[in-house]
């Protein structure tokens, strides 16, 4: 683990480790194997990987919904079963389930009453995040009439309601269409500026390029690839130049003419996209 990122970080797992068992106590599946990340105050980081490769069972951890096997976790230096870290956390689940007799103005109050908000706040937090997330013009019909990408806004909602330090955000673009998506991920930019610290669990690769700054790869429950996305996704074979102040036709002479024709030439390593690295790296770590 990066030793800066545990300096001044909001979420630390150390060497995390789950295993489930049966009703023997006899271990049925390791889920989690060794896992180790640190994510830093205002960072949008990505948890990807393939389905069962331990993400959701990592985030349960993170949440304190599951005690790891072996290894530690904390959250703004807390026990993340702790009232104080669980207070400072919004979390998106990959399902969110909603009373469908009530509006999102009402759902929003109802959520806003558990963190036993005064009725004054929770109506103004509720108004803004209607707004935020794009459904104040239907704040007032039930929620059970939604589609999927109505009802996912209104849990972007609750998610914020607390006003998080730490949103967690599992598929938050899942069901929505690509306007939608794009307000989603404008929303998670905005998060961030504003000091929030945001982990997202996608399999939606193109969007988590678009806003993360890190990301970690998990498959069979250990971490496959971990690091910034820009050094992650520079292509490691052959170098890649772009010729700037030269016609096409010239290109085959430029080595020869690009001094004295006053040429620039950039040379870099071109990169692959996310999905294509993400495909690769998950294939080069499967277990044989």
């Amino acid at each position: 683990m990066d030793a800066d990122a545990c300096n001044d970080a909001v979420v630390s797992a150390d060497n995390l480790k789950k295993i489930f068992r049966d009703f023997w106590r006899r271990p049925k599946k390791l889920a989690v194997d060794g896992v180790s990340f640190a994510i830093r105050k205002g960072e949008v980081f990505g948890l990807l990987g393939p389905n069962g490769s331990g993400k959701s069972t990592t985030i349960e951890m993170l949440l304190g919904l599951l005690q790891p096997t072996a290894g530690a976790v904390r959250l703004f230096g807390l026990d993340p079963s702790s009232p104080r870290a669980k207070a400072r956390i919004g979390y998106l689940p990959e399902l969110s389930h909603f009373h469908p007799y009530l509006t999102p103005r009402e759902t929003l109050r109802y959520y806003g009453g558990l963190f036993d908000m005064p009725s004054k706040l929770r109506h103004e937090r509720a108004e803004r995040l209607l707004a935020r997330v794009g459904v104040a013009d239907a704040a007032d019909r039930p929620v059970g009439e939604f589609s999927k990408g109505m009802a996912r806004r209104i849990g972007l909602a609750q998610a914020l309601l607390n006003e998080p330090d730490l949103v967690i955000l599992d598929e938050p673009t899942s069901g929505l269409d690509p306007i939608g998506r794009h307000e989603v991920k404008t929303l998670i930019k905005e998060l961030a500026s504003e000091g929030r610290t945001v982990l997202l669990s996608s399999h939606l690769l193109a969007e988590v390029e678009d806003v993360c700054d890190r990301v970690v790869i998990l498959g069979d429950g250990r971490i496959c690839a971990e690091g910034r996305l820009d050094a992650l996704l520079k292509a490691r074979e052959g170098l890649q130049m772009t010729i700037a102040g030269m016609a096409p036709e010239r290109a085959e002479s430029f080595r020869l003419q690009m001094e004295s024709e006053g040429a620039r030439v950039e040379l870099d390593r071109p990169s692959m996209t996310l999905e294509a690295f993400f495909l690769a790296t998950i294939e080069r770590n499967r277990k044989p």
